[in-house]
């Protein structure tokens, strides 16, 4: 029944826009869930950033990309994410992750839609197809959703982009990232994620979105955008609402 309400009020209600309550950082009342003051205190700043990994990069560099990502080029192509994964940022993919506040995706895909609005202003082109970074099977009954799939859901309708939930598969269940040295990581993710066969012809030739809450080392989307191109993407963009600091 939640569930269904959460639906019908997400329909009914304008992007990222909530019930009149407070907003969710500050705590004053507001009709959104996010106050115009906050989201322009902590979200108007944008820093450069690498092109493909998004890490933040000085003003004055001359390369697009970082030295991480020169040296050792990943296999997707670029990153957009609406912030930097540190206070207050931090606290609602918290709320939504692990505190099951639901109605915080529309929010944070309405941030993600922006952040992209000024992607495609410097060029860059937008995906023709979108994707969830899916959960194994243990993980998804735990917690009984897929947060990198409620953001999806309401930013491909507000893009006009089509959404494949069934696009990617994760074939078993992996160690938390987060739980892990970085030499770990790589290893943690490999061959974790296949493209069914349902799926094989949406793939092939296409430049996919992949949604996520959060970017660290980007070993797990690496290993998405690996698999991706294997099955014939033609470009793959994350699309991950924070980025931790430093990689």
């Amino acid at each position: 029944m939640l569930s269904r309400l959460l639906t019908i009020s997400r329909r009914l209600l304008p992007f990222g826009r909530l019930l009149p309550s407070s907003c969710v950082l500050c705590g004053q009342t507001d009709s959104d869930a996010l106050c115009q003051s906050c989201r322009t205190r902590y979200f108007s700043i944008r820093p450069r950033r690498c092109v493909q990994c998004a890490i933040p990069i000085p003003t004055t560099a001359r390369e697009i990309r970082c030295g991480d990502c020169l040296r050792h080029k990943p296999a997707f192509d670029a990153t957009v994410v609406a912030g930097d994964y540190a206070a207050p940022a931090d606290q609602l993919v918290l709320a939504l992750k692990f505190g099951a506040t639901l109605p915080l995706a529309p929010l944070l895909a309405d941030m993600l839609r922006e952040a992209l609005g000024h992607h495609a202003e410097r060029g860059l082109p937008l995906p023709t197809l979108m994707a969830a970074v899916p959960l194994g099977p243990a993980r998804l009954q735990e917690r009984g959703f897929n947060q990198s799939l409620e953001i999806a859901r309401p930013l491909a309708r507000a893009l006009e982009i089509r959404l494949e939930p069934r696009l990617l598969v994760r074939l078993r269940d992996t160690q938390a990232q987060a739980t892990l040295p970085n030499d770990e990581r790589k290893r943690n993710m490999r061959r974790a994620f296949v493209v069914p066969t349902s799926a094989m012809n949406h793939v092939r030739g296409a430049h996919i979105g992949v949604v996520d809450d959060v970017i660290t080392t980007g070993e797990t989307l690496n290993e998405i955008a690996e698999t991706l191109k294997r099955f014939g993407a033609r470009r793959v963009t994350n699309i991950v609402f924070a980025r931790t600091v430093a990689k």
